[in-house]
C-alpha cells in the first residue's frame, strides 16, 4: 500500500464523511428556520481546509494496530477493512471538535483571522453589520459564534458516538474521547489563567507551568489523543497503547513548541495570522519563559509591560521578537523540539506496531516539529 495514497484516500474520505453528516444537520436545522443555511454557510467554512492533523493520526494509529503482525491480511488497514468506515468516523469527529476548539479560542484570544480568513465570531459580525440588524455588532458576533463553537461541539460527540456504537472496542475509544475532551478544555482554562495570574506565581514555576499548559491545551490534543483513539478502534495491547503515547506526547509538545514560534516569529502570507499575534494576546508560551530567563531586567520589565497588549504596532512587535531572538529563546527552543522528536522515535519502535505505519510516523513527526503554519 502507498502510504501516502492511503492517507489522501483517508482525508477523502473524512472529507466526505463530514460534508454529509453537515448536509443531514442543515437539513433538519432548516426545516426549524431558513436562518441556518447562512450559519452553516460559515461552518463549512470553518472546517473546509487546515492541517487535518489529527485525522492523519486516527489512521495511523488504528493502522498500526490493524496491520500489525506481518502476517495480518492483506486487506488490514485499508479501505476494505471492516473497521475503515468507524476510524473515518471517528476522525470526522475529531475535526469537528477541532473546529469547535478554534472557534471557542478565537473568541477567547479576539483573534481576526484563521487560515487567512475571517474568524468565525468577525464573520457573524459582518453578517450583523451586512444585514443592518439592530445592537452592537461585535457582541452579536461573539454570541453566535459561541453557540456555533457549541454545536460543533454536540456534533463531535454526536459523531463519535455513532462511530463507537457499531465498534467493538466503542467503549473504550469514547471513554478516551471523554478524558481528552476534558483535559484539553482544562488546558485551555490553564492558558487563559496563565495569562492572568502568572505576576503572582513563584519566577521559578513559570516554565513548568507554561510546559503543562502546552501540554494539555495542545500536545496530547493534536498528536496524542488521535492516536490513542485509532489505536483502541483497532483493539491495541498494553504495549502498543504504551508505545504510541510514547511517540505521541513527546511530537504533540514539538507541535505545539513549533506554534509557539510561529506565534511570534511566522509569517502572515503563510499562516494566515498576523505578525506575532502571540505577543498581543499575552500567551505565557515556553518560548516566552525560556527568554524571561535569559533577558537582562531592564528588557524582561520592557517584555512583561508590552506582552498582552492588544494594540501593539509593528515596531513595537518587531521590538519584542528582536528581544526575543536576542535570548537565544529561538535557538533553545529549536534544540527541545529536535530532542522531543528524537525521543518519540525511540518509543516508536517499543511496541509491535506494523511497518509501515512506523514510517508514516517517522515523516510525520518530522513535517509537524518543522511546519511554517
Amino acid at each position: 500500500m502507498c502510504l501516502v495514497s492511503a492517507q489522501q484516500r483517508f482525508a477523502q474520505a473524512v472529507e466526505g464523511s463530514m460534508q454529509q453528516y453537515l448536509d443531514a444537520r442543515e437539513r433538519a436545522l432548516v426545516e426549524i428556520s431558513p436562518d441556518a443555511a447562512s450559519l452553516l454557510r460559515l461552518v463549512r467554512e470553518m472546517v473546509s481546509g487546515g492541517k487535518r492533523v489529527r485525522s492523519a493520526f486516527v489512521l495511523w494509529g488504528w493502522h498500526a494496530v490493524t496491520a500489525s503482525p506481518p502476517e495480518a491480511a492483506r486487506t488490514a488497514g485499508t479501505e476494505e477493512d471492516p473497521g475503515w468506515g468507524d476510524a473515518v468516523g471517528v476522525a470526522t469527529a475529531m475535526e469537528l471538535f477541532h473546529a469547535a476548539a478554534l472557534v471557542h479560542d478565537d473568541i477567547i484570544d479576539a483573534s481576526d483571522t484563521r487560515r487567512g480568513k475571517p474568524a468565525m465570531h468577525r464573520a457573524l459580525e459582518a453578517m450583523h453589520r451586512d444585514g443592518q440588524w439592530v445592537g452592537g455588532a461585535e457582541s452579536w458576533g461573539t454570541s453566535a459564534a459561541i453557540l456555533a463553537g457549541d454545536l460543533l461541539l454536540n456534533w463531535a460527540d454526536d459523531r463519535m458516538l455513532l462511530a463507537c456504537r457499531g465498534a467493538e472496542h466503542g467503549d473504550a475509544v469514547h471513554d478516551a474521547y471523554r478524558r481528552m475532551r476534558e483535559e484539553v478544555t482544562f488546558g485551555q482554562y490553564l492558558d487563559v489563567l496563565e495569562e492572568a495570574a502568572w505576576i503572582r506565581q513563584a519566577p521559578e514555576s513559570l516554565l513548568d507551568r507554561a510546559h503543562t499548559v502546552a501540554v494539555y491545551k495542545s500536545a496530547k490534543y493534536s498528536v496524542e489523543a488521535p492516536l490513542t483513539l485509532g489505536a483502541l478502534l483497532a483493539g491495541a495491547s498494553v504495549a502498543q497503547l504504551g508505545a504510541l503515547a510514547g511517540y505521541g506526547l513527546p511530537v504533540g509538545v514539538a507541535f505545539q513548541m513549533r506554534d509557539d514560534l510561529l506565534g511570534v516569529f511566522g509569517d502572515p502570507a503563510v499562516t494566515g495570522k498576523p505578525a506575532g499575534d502571540d505577543l498581543r494576546e499575552g500567551k505565557r508560551t515556553v518560548l516566552i519563559e525560556i527568554a524571561r530567563q535569559r533577558l537582562a531586567p531592564g528588557v524582561r520589565t520592557m517584555l512583561d509591560e508590552l506582552l498582552g497588549d492588544r494594540e501593539l504596532d509593528e515596531r513595537q512587535v518587531a521590538i519584542l521578537q528582536d528581544a526575543i531572538q536576542r535570548s537565544e529563546a529561538p535557538t533553545r527552543l529549536e534544540a527541545l523540539i529536535d530532542r522531543a522528536v528524537g525521543e518519540a522515535l525511540e518509543a516508536l519502535h517499543e511496541g509491535d506496531l506494523s511497518r509501515s505505519a512506523v514510517l508514516e510516523l517517522e515523516r510525520l513527526a518530522d513535517t509537524v516539529a518543522k511546519r511554517d503554519r
